[in-house]
């Protein structure tokens, strides 16, 4: 059987930044390439490995992984609120899958995700709930983080699993990074306010929602002005990433650490193990050709922006 792959980037800014229009013509023709890769592979079911970003996972209870039996999208920055398609005898199997393969695995029968899981969704199939789909959470926000190599492994227990469904058209999808460092609090030097959302944020009102997306549109603005404090983007470090990732060795990976991320690629570079994940789950289910990749860094996104498709050879 075959498996196919989708990375991207994701940006809460999608729809609230004014980027040069050669930048958005860029953006867009890479989606349009990645849908057109997606139709062509036509799916049955898709796992998706997503962060969150203090919508759906809090300090109350943070588990590194996550697979979820049930989800819904929470509805930030205007994406779909509501249910997604979740086959979940399927997610069942996964993860006791996983857990027999030395992967200690987090579940949940009501998972709910943000902009990170819904907007890859959203720009590929045009709804959450089109094509049969199992969330897998990957932190990438909160410390403390596991090792890359962990990482690696459970996108290998996770493809070792998508190797035996030959009933299934398996696409895999990583949404997150590249380098990027908004501003999303941090517990060490949050205030109390900041604390209690990070400690259980869940279900705010709309006027508390929009109070925190429009700190982020703030900053993205002042961030493209020149006058923002946040780490700039880091395009050698996440081309780098992106060269390993096609290589088909994710080996190299397994050194790299939590504080040099950070340095090298800002807080939120931690989202990049969704991708990481999402390799490692390809890798495990055959020898791999990426046949799409796009990359540019783009402040009004406050992201290093990147798009990859691949499948397997075999």
């Amino acid at each position: 059987m075959t498996v196919a792959l989708v990375t991207m980037s994701h940006s809460p800014l999608l729809e609230f930044a004014d980027p040069p229009a050669e930048v958005v013509d860029a953006v867009q023709g890479a989606f349009s390439a990645a849908r057109t890769f997606v139709r062509e592979y036509a799916p049955t079911l898709v796992v998706s490995f997503a962060p969150d970003h203090y919508n759906g996972f809090f300090y109350d209870l943070m588990p590194p992984f996550c697979i979820g039996y049930e989800a819904l999208g929470v509805g930030d920055y205007g994406t779909t609120e509501g249910p997604l398609s979740v086959p979940t005898e399927r997610a069942e199997e996964l993860a006791q899958w996983v857990a027999e393969r030395d992967i200690d695995i987090a579940i949940s029968r009501r998972m709910e995700v943000d902009h990170g899981a819904i907007q890859p969704l959203e720009i590929l199939f045009g709804g959450i709930d089109r094509v049969p789909t199992i969330p897998v959470f990957v932190n990438g926000v909160a410390k403390p983080f596991v090792t890359m190599r962990r990482v690696r492994r459970l996108g290998e227990a996770i493809g070792s699993f998508l190797a035996t469904l030959d009933d299934e058209r398996v696409l895999v999808v990583g949404s997150g990074g590249l380098s990027h460092d908004p501003p999303v609090p941090q517990w060490a030097t949050a205030d109390d306010t900041a604390r209690s959302m990070l400690l259980d944020g869940r279900h705010p009102t709309a006027a508390a929602r929009h109070a925190r997306q429009q700190r982020v549109i703030d900053a993205a603005k002042a961030f493209t002005a020149g006058t923002a404090t946040i780490q700039d983007l880091n395009p050698e470090w996440d081309r780098a990433l992106m060269t390993t990732l096609a290589s088909g060795d994710l080996s190299p990976i397994d050194a790299m650490t939590p504080s040099q991320m950070a340095e090298d690629g800002g807080n939120s570079a931690h989202e990049v193990r969704t991708w990481v994940a999402a390799f490692a789950a390809l890798g495990a289910a055959g020898p791999y050709d990426v046949t799409y990749s796009f990359y540019r860094p783009i402040k009004e996104y406050i992201a290093g922006f990147g798009v990859m498709a691949a499948r397997t050879t075999v």
